[in-house]
C-alpha cells in the first residue's frame, strides 16, 4: 500500500467522520495513537467544530454539556483501553437524563482482542446496559451506526482501525458537507390519560418535564430545570397535602391532595418523593422517553398526553396559594437569621437575585440545586441545566463549560456572549477542576462565571441521617472530608479569573458587577459555613410544619 496516500484506515475514519457530520455539529477529541486516523478525518471536515481535551472523562462531560443545550448527539473521540472506559459516567448521565452522547472508541482489529496487544481491552458490550456497542470494522458497517443515532440517546461507536494508521500526508477537505443534520432521537408518544381537574390536583415537574397542554393552570411544585409554571407551589410545603385537613385562622381547611402528575423525572425532596408514593393518593406519571418515574408499578396510569374535564377548584387555589407562600416566607425568614452565618443557602439566593431573563444557569447536585429550588427557581426565561438523570456530582465543570459554549455559538450574533452561572459546591469544582484545563486555539467560554458555595466540605451529609449529634465522631472522617485546598491558586494554574467573597451581600455586590463585566471563565469563591446546615433545616421543616 502506498502510504503517501490513503491508508484503509484513514479512509475508514474519513467515512466515520462524514456519518458522525450528519448528525453532530461538535465533537470532542482526545489524543491517542490508536484513534489518529478519526482525529485528523474530523479535523478536516469544515461541518464539524472540534474541541480537544487531553482527559477523557473531562472530554465527555463536555460534550454532555453541549449536548444538554443542543439537544442533538455530541461525540466524544478516544483512543483504546482505559481511555474508553473514562467515558463511562457521562454516559450513565446521559443514558438516565436521555441527553444524547456519543462515544466513538478507536480499537484494534479483532483478531488482537484477547492475545496479549498492548492497550487492548474488550471493548465491545463495555458500557454494558448503558449503550449497547456498534462496531465499525469497514464502510459497510456505517449503516448501523447511522441507525444508533436515530434510536438512541447513549450511543457507543467502537471503530477497529488497522496498521497502518497514517501516511505521510494529512487528509484532504473532504468534497461533502452536510448542511442540514440528520433528525435525533425522536420523544416517544405513551398515549392520552384522562383527568378530571375538579378533583385536588397537584403536578410534580422534575428533570425532562415538558410544558403538558391541558396542564397550566394546576397548582405545580416545580424542581429548578422544569418549565417555570403559571401556579407555583413551594417544595417546602408538600407535606400538608397529605393531611386531611388543617385548621387556619379558626377555620378548618381540606388540604388533601387527591390525584399527583408527575411531569419527567423529579428527584429533590424527599417531602416531595413522599407523595407519589402515597398510596391514598392517585398517581399519574407522563413520560417522552421509554422511562416513567413510578413508584407504583401497576397501581399508576401512563401517559405522555392529558385530555382534561373540568377545572381546579377556586378552595383548591387557594390552599395551594397559602402553601406556597408559607413556604417562600419560611425560606426569607431563614437568610435574615444572622444566627445562621453565610451559608450555601444564602449564596443559591444571591444567584438567584442576580439572574436575568436569556442566563443559562447550571447548578450542581446535592445541596445546590435544592438550594436553588428553596429559593424560587425555576425562572421563566432562564435555561437551567442540573445533571438530574444519576444526579451525580462528576463532571459539573466541563458540563458548565459545554453548555456556555453550546450557549454562545447558538447565540453568535449577540455583541456579549450571553451569561452563563454555574452553581456548585467546593467538593464538586475539585472533583472537576481540571475540566478548566483548555487547549490554546480550543473554544473557550466568553461569560461563564462558576460560583463555588464553599463549606470546606460535603455539607448535604450535614442534613441527612448521618449527620445527627450522635454519628458525628466518624463525620468529618467519612462524609465531611474538609479539604482546604487554595481554589485561588488552582484558578491561576489553569487562567481563570479569581474572586472570594465573605458574605451575602459582598456576593450579591459582586455578582452585580460580573453580571456587566465578565469576561472568560470567572470563579467566584463563597466560603461559606456548614455548621449550621443542620439547624437551619431544622427550621425550616418547623415553619413549613403544620
Amino acid at each position: 500500500m502506498d502510504q503517501t496516500a490513503q491508508t484503509e484506515s484513514i479512509e475508514l475514519a474519513q467515512a466515520v467522520a462524514a456519518q458522525l457530520a450528519r448528525h453532530c455539529t461538535d465533537v470532542v477529541i482526545c489524543p491517542g495513537s490508536r484513534n489518529a486516523p478519526l482525529n485528523l478525518a474530523l479535523l478536516a471536515r469544515p461541518d464539524l467544530k472540534v474541541h480537544t481535551r487531553i482527559d477523557e472523562r473531562s472530554a465527555a462531560f463536555l460534550a454532555l454539556g453541549l449536548a444538554r443545550v443542543q439537544r442533538r448527539h455530541v461525540a466524544v473521540v478516544m483512543t483504546s483501553g482505559t481511555a474508553v472506559a473514562n467515558a463511562l459516567p457521562a454516559l450513565v448521565e446521559a443514558r438516565h437524563s436521555h441527553t444524547p452522547l456519543a462515544v466513538v472508541s478507536a480499537d484494534r482489529p479483532e483478531r488482537l482482542v484477547g492475545t496479549g496487544a498492548s492497550q487492548t481491552i474488550e471493548q465491545q458490550g463495555i458500557f454494558s446496559n448503558f449503550a449497547d456497542t456498534t462496531q465499525v470494522a469497514s464502510p459497510e458497517d456505517i449503516p448501523a451506526m447511522a441507525q444508533r443515532f436515530t434510536q438512541d440517546f447513549a450511543v457507543h461507536i467502537n471503530v477497529a482501525l488497522d496498521v497502518p494508521l497514517v501516511g505521510t500526508e494529512l487528509p484532504s477537505t473532504p468534497d461533502d458537507r452536510t448542511l442540514r443534520r440528520a433528525p435525533s432521537v425522536r420523544f416517544v408518544d405513551h398515549g392520552e390519560v384522562e383527568l378530571d381537574l375538579t378533583r385536588n390536583t397537584l403536578v410534580i415537574a422534575g428533570d425532562e418535564a415538558w410544558d403538558v397542554e391541558g396542564l397550566e393552570d394546576v397548582p405545580t411544585i416545580a424542581e429548578p430545570t422544569a418549565p417555570a409554571p403559571y401556579h407555583p407551589v413551594h417544595p417546602l410545603a408538600a407535606s400538608i397535602f397529605r393531611k386531611d385537613h388543617v385548621s387556619a385562622n379558626d377555620y378548618v381547611v381540606n388540604t388533601r391532595v387527591e390525584q399527583v402528575i408527575v411531569v419527567g423525572h423529579p428527584t429533590l425532596h424527599r417531602g416531595v418523593l413522599a407523595l407519589l408514593s402515597d398510596p391514598a393518593i392517585e398517581f399519574v406519571t407522563l413520560s417522552r422517553t421509554a422511562d416513567f418515574t413510578n413508584p407504583r408499578g401497576e397501581a399508576a396510569r401512563k401517559g405522555t398526553r392529558v385530555k382534561v374535564s373540568g377545572e381546579p377548584t377556586r378552595d383548591w387555589m387557594k390552599v395551594c396559594e397559602g402553601a406556597a407562600e408559607m413556604g417562600g416566607a419560611a425560606v426569607r425568614e431563614v437568610l435574615e437569621n444572622k444566627d445562621y452565618g453565610f451559608t450555601g443557602l444564602h449564596v443559591a439566593a444571591a444567584v438567584a437575585d442576580t439572574l436575568a431573563v436569556g442566563d443559562a444557569l447550571v447548578l450542581g447536585a446535592s445541596n445546590p440545586v435544592r438550594d436553588a429550588s428553596f429559593v424560587g427557581l425555576p425562572f421563566d426565561g432562564v435555561e437551567t441545566y442540573s445533571p438530574r438523570g444519576a444526579a451525580g456530582i462528576d463532571g459539573t465543570v466541563a458540563q458548565s463549560i459545554g453548555v456556555a459554549l453550546a450557549t454562545q455559538s447558538r447565540e453568535a450574533t449577540e455583541i456579549r456572549a450571553p451569561r452563563t452561572v454555574a452553581l456548585m459546591g467546593d467538593i464538586t469544582f475539585l472533583h472537576d477542576a481540571s475540566a478548566l484545563l483548555i487547549s490554546p486555539g480550543d473554544p473557550r467560554p466568553e461569560n461563564l462565571t462558576i460560583v463555588v458555595a464553599d463549606d470546606n466540605g460535603g455539607g448535604i451529609f450535614e442534613t441527612l441521617e448521618i449527620g445527627q449529634e450522635s454519628l458525628r465522631p466518624a463525620f468529618e472522617r467519612a462524609f465531611g472530608t474538609p479539604q482546604e485546598v487554595g481554589i485561588g491558586q488552582l484558578c491561576e494554574a489553569y487562567g481563570a479569573d479569581y474572586r472570594e467573597a465573605n458574605s451575602a451581600q459582598e456576593l450579591l455586590d459582586l455578582l452585580a458587577e460580573l453580571k456587566e463585566t465578565s469576561t472568560g471563565i470567572t470563579v467566584v469563591d463563597a466560603h461559606t459555613t456548614r455548621g449550621t446546615r443542620r439547624a437551619l433545616h431544622a427550621e425550616l421543616a418547623a415553619k413549613t410544619s403544620v
